[in-house]
């Protein structure tokens, strides 16, 4: 097991679920990239993500290093295509979009992305990425060209998670997108949780900290905010998001 996800199952197992920032570097310039991993760090932050669906930005390489250096917190891509890599993360979610039937997010982009994952000693995360439909078209379902799972299709989620940790994946990652005007049914969570054994991730939607603490008691294992946090963020949102995450059982 590496480093990284032994780390993030001891904050599950020690704190009953985990607080992920997700910097999305298409929305944030260097500096105000670090101010947000240096509040994070301060607000009790489990780790980073960093990531996006289309990554317009050239900076992607000395963001991850800035991040790391102002935060001291785990810095985990989670990226939306092979190009999406930096030697300076300590880990990346290797994700299969396996709510998808695109063959380039199943694998496709995996094969790009390998060497270099490999030469740089990233930490990879085998996850299993199940897009669920979040009120608008976001940017990863027209990037991916995917549809998403119905939010009324328990049985289909719960059947696709189910298969890819049979699959062999370490981690199944729900999400609506960012932007989503609607976060993952709690029903979904649930049942999707009662039928795996390993972590479960919820982002997309998630706009204040009741919701977030209500993803929890659902089932999930790890909740990943970050255009709510764009948008308004400061060191005391996050701190309450850490705190009603870390203490809801």
């Amino acid at each position: 097991m590496g480093i990284i996800l032994e780390h993030l199952l001891n904050v599950k197992d020690q704190k009953g679920a985990g607080y992920l920032v997700l910097i999305d570097p298409d929305k944030q310039d260097i500096e105000s990239a670090s101010k947000l991993a240096s509040l994070s760090a301060e607000a009790d932050v489990d780790a980073l993500l960093v990531g996006s669906s289309f990554l317009m930005s050239d900076k992607f390489d000395p963001m991850v290093q800035s991040i790391k250096q102002a935060s001291g917190l785990p810095v985990i891509i989670s990226p939306g295509a092979s190009n999406h890599i930096s030697r300076y993360a300590d880990a990346i979610l290797f994700l299969s979009l396996i709510s998808g039937r695109n063959p380039e997010f199943l694998i496709g982009e995996h094969v790009k992305a390998a060497p270099m994952i490999k030469r740089y000693g990233i930490e990879a995360i085998p996850t299993g990425y199940m897009l669920i439909e979040g009120g608008i078209c976001t940017s990863v379902q027209f990037i991916s060209a995917t549809m998403p799972i119905p939010r009324d299709k328990t049985d289909i989620a719960v059947a696709h998670a189910i298969a890819g940790e049979l699959l062999g994946m370490k981690m199944i990652y729900l999400e609506c997108g960012s932007g989503a005007v609607q976060s993952v049914p709690n029903e979904i969570i649930s049942a999707v949780k009662e039928q795996i054994t390993i972590p479960l991730i919820v982002g997309g939607g998630i706009v204040n900290p009741k919701e977030a603490g209500e993803k929890v008691r659902a089932g999930a294992d790890f909740i990943v905010t970050g255009n709510v946090l764009e948008k308004s963020g400061n060191a005391s949102l996050m701190r309450e998001f850490a705190s009603v995450i870390h203490s809801t059982i």
